[in-house]
């Protein structure tokens, strides 16, 4: 029985007790291990050559596990900086736009630079629209959801007789690809926004926004 339990009691103990953990102190051990072996420990010329082919696997892929890090860490302040690049040329030339005698709040909701509504409360706001013809029917609708989880969009036309939900956007653009109600003979068609969230419909509708549609 004593040299069962004395079999368990090795079969049980940890394995590597002898192997350091950090990687830096295990390879300066693997390195001393190997250094120190010598023919009359016996090892076979087939393990020794094992064993120095996984040093120095070990040694390359911790140097370019090294290389890695200093590497991501690089890139990591290359993005900062370029987004503070980016971010000064932005607000350079969103100076410039608004400054101009053209500007609008359409336009600040088009290109998103319109930060007054991003802080605002939703149930007193309403979004802003603005919508492009592609011919045949096309529409493209653009729209800045702000704080919400998107928009509901709704048209009529003049067959309509209430306003016909489009569906829900979360991204904008969103586009209409319906196809003209007569082939070839021009359509107006009226659009409408409402901000969501959480599934329910929140704050104002938009002005309507008319968009010629050409054939």
């Amino acid at each position: 029985m004593g040299g069962f339990n004395s079999f368990i009691e090795e079969f049980n103990m940890p394995k590597s007790t002898f192997i350091p953990n950090a990687d830096h102190d295990f390879l300066a051990w693997f390195d001393h291990f190997l250094a120190n072996l010598k023919p009359e420990h016996g090892v076979a010329d087939a393990d020794l050559a094992a064993l120095t082919a996984a040093n120095a696997d070990f040694h390359d892929k911790s140097r370019l596990a090294g290389n890695a890090a200093a590497l991501a860490k690089q890139a990591t302040a290359d993005k900062s900086d370029s987004r503070k690049a980016s971010e000064n040329l932005i607000r350079a030339e969103v100076r410039r736009i608004k400054a101009r005698a053209n500007y609008t709040d359409g336009i600040g909701a088009q290109l998103g630079i319109d930060s007054s509504s991003r802080t605002g409360d939703l149930s007193t706001a309403n979004p802003k629209l603005s919508g492009n013809d592609q011919t045949g029917g096309v529409v493209v609708l653009s729209f800045v959801k702000h704080r919400s989880d998107g928009v509901n969009l709704y048209c009529q036309r003049d067959i309509d007789t209430d306003w016909v939900l489009l569906g829900r956007a979360t991204v904008s653009p969103f586009v209409d690809r319906r196809p003209l109600l007569t082939p070839g003979k021009p359509e107006l068609r009226r659009y409408t926004a409402v901000f969501m969230s959480k599934d329910q419909e929140v704050g104002q509708y938009s002005q309507e926004l008319v968009v010629n549609c050409a054939p």
